[in-house]
């Protein structure tokens, strides 16, 4: 064999294939994101995890993370991974779509999510988190009972997407929506970690909640599009399902189809309103486990606000604020993970890479690497000054994913975020119950097995 040659063949993938019994002892003591988190450590950046018939190959380094989403993202999708989605809740909307298909819907969609795009909903923002305050202090302020905080976020966020995309009105719309989309993700999240998927048509009481809870959204939203069209579209209101009812594909001149609007009313929900709860509740853990970066927080929203809430002008003026929310981002990311599918054969870091091969890319992993994050488990929102952002390596960091396929609601996201941090931390204290000891672990996204008690007190 020429010598040459050799030196240019890709090398295997490293493979780590622990037993049934290891693995699930592992994560009976660790919890599945603590196990993967470990397995990391000992196995390295780059690595196939097998697990009985099914494998995938875990991705933590930044290069790794630049390739498969930028560099070389032509050889990667969203394939079979995201089968299970597709089917049972989002459809061909936004985040499942590939292809052409889904070149046209980001394009079409793009503009209304752009940070100055986003900026019209700054007073749904400013209203809905105003209710919470309210309810805050007429049910829970001084109550000494603490409350769950990743429902009491779910409940605002909740109300923020709905009266956003579809000016969903009544308390009661918001928390029959809300409960039904929680319900069909529970129950996804349930289905990946069974040994044996149950198929969806026998009448399992799972399987029955999960019918019931499609059934009621999917109705609500197509009833929703047939009041609006029954109307002149002058009557419409200006939100997001309006504006993907009126606004034409501008290669074919078509409107979005009526499944369509429905698997996109639906994606917003679902992605929209979990994963920014998940980071607000995480925010408040982090501030009462802090307790000087919660000093300098506060600091800086008593010198800016005052008494007053914020402008959009204030927060360019809270950059601390900013920071906290990024540091959040960072250490406890929504999404610890996500997939791409390699629909070609390729080669990473001189290993080869069938098509077909699932990758799994581990965020939570990748904020935490060593080589690129000081004392990575230590919440210091001074990472995010600029000069310290920017010599960081550009793909370190990816809460939202990162490349072409970031979360279209990544802008959104974060303005909503800034928003309720800068209004919520200005009048209250959060408190984790005293004795509780949060287990961090993820199912779907990130959470607390045993939830995030925490006591509402002012300021």
């Amino acid at each position: 064999m020429n010598p040459a040659l050799a030196i240019d063949t890709p090398r295997p993938l490293n493979e780590y294939t622990p037993t049934t019994l290891e693995m699930l002892k592992a994560v009976r003591r660790e919890g599945f994101l603590g196990w993967m988190l470990n397995t990391w450590r000992q196995q390295g950046d780059l690595f196939r995890i097998r697990m009985g018939s099914q494998s995938f190959v875990l991705v933590t380094h930044p290069d790794h993370v630049r390739d498969i989403n930028v560099t070389r993202r032509e050889r990667y999708d969203k394939g079979e991974s995201y089968d299970v989605l597709r089917e049972l809740l989002l459809g061909n909307g936004i985040v499942t779509a590939t292809g052409d298909d889904w070149r046209r819907q980001r394009k079409l969609m793009a503009p209304f999510f752009t940070p100055r795009g986003v900026e019209k909903f700054y007073p749904i923002f400013l209203s809905d988190t105003q209710q919470l305050m309210e309810r805050w202090r007429s049910r829970h302020l001084g109550s000494g009972r603490p409350v769950e905080m990743l429902d009491e976020m779910m409940l605002v966020t909740a109300s923020v997407i709905l009266h956003s995309v579809f000016s969903t009105e009544s308390d009661e719309a918001v928390l029959r929506i809300k409960d039904s989309i929680e319900t069909m993700l529970t129950h996804i999240s349930d289905m990946r970690v069974r040994p044996v998927r149950v198929p969806q048509w026998v009448p399992t009481p799972g399987n029955l909640r999960f019918r019931r809870a499609q059934k009621l959204v999917t109705d609500y939203i197509r009833e929703l599009i047939a009041r609006r069209r029954a109307l002149p579209t002058e009557q419409w209101p200006d939100d997001l399902l309006t504006k993907l009812m009126t606004t034409k594909d501008e290669e074919t001149g078509t409107l979005m189809a009526e499944q369509l609007l429905i698997d996109n009313g639906l994606t917003m929900f679902a992605a929209g309103h979990e994963t920014t709860a998940r980071t607000l509740s995480f925010l408040w853990y982090a501030l009462s486990q802090n307790p000087e970066v919660e000093r300098r927080l506060h600091a800086e929203l008593d010198s800016v606000l005052g008494d007053a809430p914020p402008t959009l002008n204030d927060l360019k003026r809270l950059p601390y604020t900013l920071q906290v929310v990024k540091e959040v981002l960072r250490l406890y990311p929504a999404a610890p993970m996500y997939a791409r599918d390699a629909v070609a054969d390729d080669e990473l870091d001189g290993v080869r890479i069938p098509a077909g091969t699932r990758m799994i890319i581990f965020t939570y992993g990748t904020h935490r690497h060593p080589a690129f994050w000081d004392e990575p488990e230590r919440f210091d929102p001074d990472r995010w000054l600029p000069e310290r952002e920017a010599a960081r390596h550009s793909y370190a960091y990816h809460p939202f994913a990162i490349g072409p396929r970031i979360c279209l609601g990544n802008n959104f996201s974060l303005l909503e975020t800034h928003v309720m941090t800068a209004m919520l931390a200005r009048r209250f204290k959060l408190r984790l119950k005293p004795g509780h000891v949060p287990r961090i672990d993820m199912s779907g996204t990130l959470g607390s097995r045993n939830g995030l008690p925490m006591l509402i007190e002012a300021r």
